[in-house]
Order: structure tokens, then C-alpha cells, then sequence
């Protein structure tokens, strides 16, 4: 029997569609709980696919849970990480006023899915995890949460400019900012640090179909900002696959282009970094991590050292490239759970062999991000361009999706959108030039 793996994302973000179908393949019998509207829905991967309501989001959970009977669940996004820790606390709290001995059922589940629940704070806090960080001897830049511009002008004062502002619980660069002068900073600050605006969480949920403000909004939730030193390099990130403290697949990736200064990347090249690979070990083994997470990295740029700058709690959109032993996360997340199956005699142990390579090249240009980016970038065609072929409606729905959003919408940085290559889903030379052929 295939173990079940429920995927739960609360933003429409193309890459939980190819983390469903990477799953799948690894021999996963996959579910999700997601948006009506996501593109994981287009794929023949997915076995059932449960509604994810923005205003009810543990309601949602819990429904997905009780039918699915996952034995892992992993979290597409940073707000269903926090969407499942909250279920944790919740659970908790109820099985404790009824004073029963046992944990309940989904409380063990989200335990094994992502480890020690006594690191979830410092998962979701950016200051607190880089102090852990700092602690197991990780190279990482001082960071300082700043509550007022009192506290703002101090923390420049001690330790100059340029800085980076961050503020928790965001992801894609969209709560980061960059700044040279203290009048950038008090004015970063004072934005980070507000309520997100009705008008703006009205178009993150009519438009990108993401209900993240909502309840912000709302209730005028302020969000927690940092400061932290500048390291002037090369960005880089990994992606782990721990299972109780240990690392059982990574990849690590020097970025090559993004969408905009502090956004998403959109090519990515494969690199073997002792020190990510030392942090990524570090980090699991402190926090007892288990399950799916992100580490962002800056490369100095005069000694090539790695500064930790911070952790994803959550799938990352390079998740499902396969690129060889010790590289392919899916293969490695089927083969943990098929051994604790065996453990409890459900099943046999499946080791982890080696794996075939999804491309030879080093260089990856995501689809569809990259594409997004500049449909004439010349990494659609000399680095691997990740288009999935093999599940036609998906390309064509993520390809419809963005050719439909109005050019205000669209990063000023993208040129417009290219046509549909016709016919979808067959590599033949006529439909690979649109996209950049394999």
C-alpha cells in the first residue's frame, strides 16, 4: 500500500502542483487542501483534492485530515505552516481541558510531519532563529527585532548602513526591504510594520486567490519587523528533506535571476557548498526538524563565505527537481515513510537507490517563473527549462492564468507574456520554441 502524503497550501503558487506530481511519482498516493482554483487540481497526480476556505482555515484542515488519514502532511506555503500549528495548539489545549493522557491523533501527525513542536516558535520568528542559528556556530548576520523608530535610528546608529528589513511571516521578497539611509529605514519600517490595507488584501484575494491578508486586515494585526546587517554577495538557497533532527536529501542552489530585487528566483544554478551543507545538518539536528524546509543563503562576496539569513518552514518551488543521490528529495520522502511503514509491519523498507537525473545541466530555469520573467531569456533554451510536458493541462492552465491578469498587475521588470505554444504537450520542435525547448 502507497503511503499517503496530504499537501496543504493556502496560495494558489504553481510549484505545489509539481511537488503533488513529484510525490506521485516517488510512489506516493498524494492529496491536497488547497484553493478551489489551484493549479494542482489540473493534474493527474492528485488523488482527491479538498476546498480550502480562507475565513475557516483549521475547519478546512481538520476536514482534509479526518478524510485523507495522511501519514505525513507537508505545508505548501508559510501560512499553512502557521494554519497547522495552530491546529497543533488548539488540539493541545482541548485534549488537555479534557484531561486526556494521550495526544490526539492529528497532534502526533503534525509532530511527525515536522518535527519537535517545542522549535515551532523559532520557525516563525526570523530574530530567534538566527540567535539558534548563531548559537551551533552557523555564520549568520546580527539581527535584532525593532518595535519603534526609536528603535529603528538605535540599531542604525550601532551598526550602519546599508540593512535589510524583514518582517515575519512573509515569503517572495514580499516582506523585505532593502535600505541605505535612515530615511529609507524609518519609512520601510513604518510600512512593513502597518496592517495590510483592505484595498490590499481585497486584490492578494481576488487576484492571486490568496487569502494570506485576510485576517490581518481584519483584525489590524501588526506584523513583527527585524533589522539585519547587510552581507554584500551572491544569494543562494537550499532545500532539505529532514526526518527526526537528520538530513535525508538536500539541494543547494547559487541564484542566477529573480523576479525582482528581493523576490522569488527564476534560475537557479547547482552548486556543492560545504557550509549550506554544515548549517542545513546544524539547523535540523538543534530544531529536531522533520519534513520539507528552506534555507536562504548570501555568498560573501570577497570570500565566498555562507551567511545563513533565513529559514522557510515550508516546501520551496525547487522541491521536486530530482538531480541524482542525495538530491532527490521525493525519492528520499517515499523512502522514509515506506520504512517507518515496515517498522510497524505494514509495509517493506524501500532504501533509497540511485536516482536518475531529471538533466544533466546544473543550470535550471523554472517554469513558469522564468518564462514570466522574459519570455526572450536565453535560459528558456541553453539552461533545463522545468516545463512539465507530461501534464499538458496543467502548462496550458498556468499559461492561460497569467495571460488573463491585467498588464498593471504584471512585476515591471516582466516583458509581456508570450503566446501558447501550440500544440501543448508535445516535444516536438514547433511546441518547444515558444517555451524554450528541452
Amino acid at each position: 500500500m502507497n503511503p499517503t502524503v496530504l499537501v496543504a497550501t493556502t496560495s494558489c503558487w504553481y510549484p505545489a502542483a509539481r511537488l503533488v506530481m513529484a510525490l506521485h511519482r516517488a510512489g506516493c498516493t498524494v492529496d491536497a487542501v488547497c484553493p478551489k482554483g489551484h493549479p494542482l487540481r489540473k493534474t493527474k497526480s492528485i488523488r482527491q483534492a479538498h476546498a480550502y476556505y480562507g475565513l475557516s482555515p483549521l475547519a478546512s484542515f481538520t476536514r482534509a485530515i479526518a478524510i485523507s488519514q495522511p501519514d505525513l502532511i507537508v505545508s505548501g506555503d508559510d501560512l499553512a505552516t502557521q494554519h497547522l500549528q495552530r491546529l497543533y495548539a488548539h488540539e493541545k489545549r482541548s485534549w488537555k481541558r479534557e484531561k486526556k493522557d494521550a495526544d490526539s491523533a492529528i497532534c502526533a501527525l503534525i509532530e511527525r510531519s515536522f518535527g519537535d513542536p517545542e522549535s515551532f516558535p523559532a520557525l516563525s520568528a526570523r530574530a530567534t532563529f538566527m540567535d539558534l542559528a548563531g548559537k551551533e556556530g552557523v555564520r549568520v548576520p546580527a539581527t535584532q527585532v525593532v518595535r519603534n523608530l526609536d528603535e529603528v535610528k538605535e540599531w542604525v546608529g550601532r551598526m550602519g548602513l546599508p540593512a535589510v528589513l524583514k518582517s515575519d511571516g512573509t515569503s517572495g521578497g514580499k516582506g523585505v526591504r532593502i535600505v541605505n539611509t535612515l530615511d529609507e529605514a524609518e519609512s520601510a519600517f513604518e510600512k512593513l510594520n502597518s496592517p495590510p490595507s483592505l484595498a490590499r488584501a481585497a486584490k492578494r484575494a481576488l487576484l492571486d486567490r490568496d487569502k494570506t491578508l485576510v485576517w490581518p486586515c481584519l483584525l489590524r494585526r501588526r506584523p513583527v519587523v527585524n533589522l539585519q546587517t547587510f552581507v554584500a554577495g551572491r544569494e543562494a538557497t537550499s532545500t532539505i528533506f529532514c526526518w527526526q533532527g537528520r538530513v535525508q536529501a538536500s539541494l543547494h542552489f547559487e541564484v542566477v535571476k529573480k523576479t525582482s530585487s528581493a523576490g522569488p528566483s527564476t534560475v537557479l544554478r547547482l552548486i556543492d557548498n560545504p557550509e549550506m551543507s554544515a548549517a542545513a545538518e546544524a539547523m535540523a539536528r538543534r530544531l529536531r526538524l522533520s519534513g520539507l524546509y528552506g534555507l536562504d543563503f548570501m555568498l560573501e562576496a570577497e570570500s565566498g563565505k555562507a551567511y545563513l539569513i533565513e529559514i522557510n518552514p515550508r516546501a520551496t518551488q525547487v522541491g521536486h527537481l530530482r538531480l541524482g543521490p542525495g538530491r532527490d528529495i521525493p525519492a528520499a520522502f517515499h523512502a522514509v515513510l515506506c520504512d517507518r511503514a515496515a517498522a510497524r509491519g505494514d509495509g517493506a523498507k524501500a532504501a533509497v537507490t540511485d536516482t536518475e537525473r531529471v538533466t544533466e545541466k546544473d543550470t535550471i530555469a523554472l517554469f513558469p517563473q522564468e518564462w514570466i520573467r522574459d519570455p526572450e531569456s536565453p535560459f528558456l533554451r541553453a539552461a533545463y527549462h522545468d516545463i512539465p510536458w507530461e501534464e499538458p493541462d496543467l502548462v496550458q492552465h498556468c499559461v492561460s492564468s497569467r495571460e488573463k491578469q491585467s498588464a498593471w498587475y504584471r512585476p515591471k521588470a516582466a516583458a509581456p507574456v508570450a503566446s501558447t505554444p501550440e500544440p501543448l504537450g508535445a516535444r516536438t520542435k514547433s511546441s518547444s520554441a515558444g517555451l524554450g525547448g528541452q
